[in-house]
């Protein structure tokens, strides 16, 4: 697992694919386009989920933040699952970081904040790897 952050805009996205040449054979899901973050029965070799912070913003329209965290404990446990079944298989997972700005006004827009935070440190911890893009460039902090 690969747990890809940064800044909005910072060229995560671009960074990724060109890291992992993806041309075929590869699964990508986005939070920002609302679809489905579970695991699927998918016989390629690499799974992107990009956005990480837009699901957890609609969970944290209707979730408190423990829910939220326990529910992508669950979804990144299923993807790790598929990701063993071969060692061509790797998960990326793509997620700005919502650490650098104000605290926000709204409940709603803290609850999203704390629990990116939270379920950022949970896919860190389970990732064997884990980059910072800035401006298009890396940095491997793990």
């Amino acid at each position: 697992m690969h747990f890809v952050t940064g800044g909005a805009y910072n060229g995560k996205s671009k960074w990724v694919k060109r890291v992992y040449d993806l041309e075929s054979e590869v699964l990508w899901l986005s939070g920002y386009q609302e679809e489905q973050p579970r695991r699927k029965d998918f016989q390629g070799k690499t799974v992107v989920l990009q956005g990480l912070d837009g699901w957890i913003q609609a969970d944290a329209k209707k979730m408190a933040a423990d829910a939220i965290r326990e529910k992508w404990q669950e979804i990144i446990a299923g993807w790790r699952i598929w990701e063993k079944g071969s060692d061509e298989r790797s998960c990326i997972i793509i997620g700005s970081d919502l650490s650098k700005g104000i605290v926000p006004m709204e409940a709603s827009d803290r609850r999203w904040r704390d629990a990116c935070g939270w379920v950022y440190q949970d896919v860190a911890a389970l990732s064997s790897r884990v980059d910072i893009i800035w401006y298009g460039v890396n940095q491997r902090i793990k």
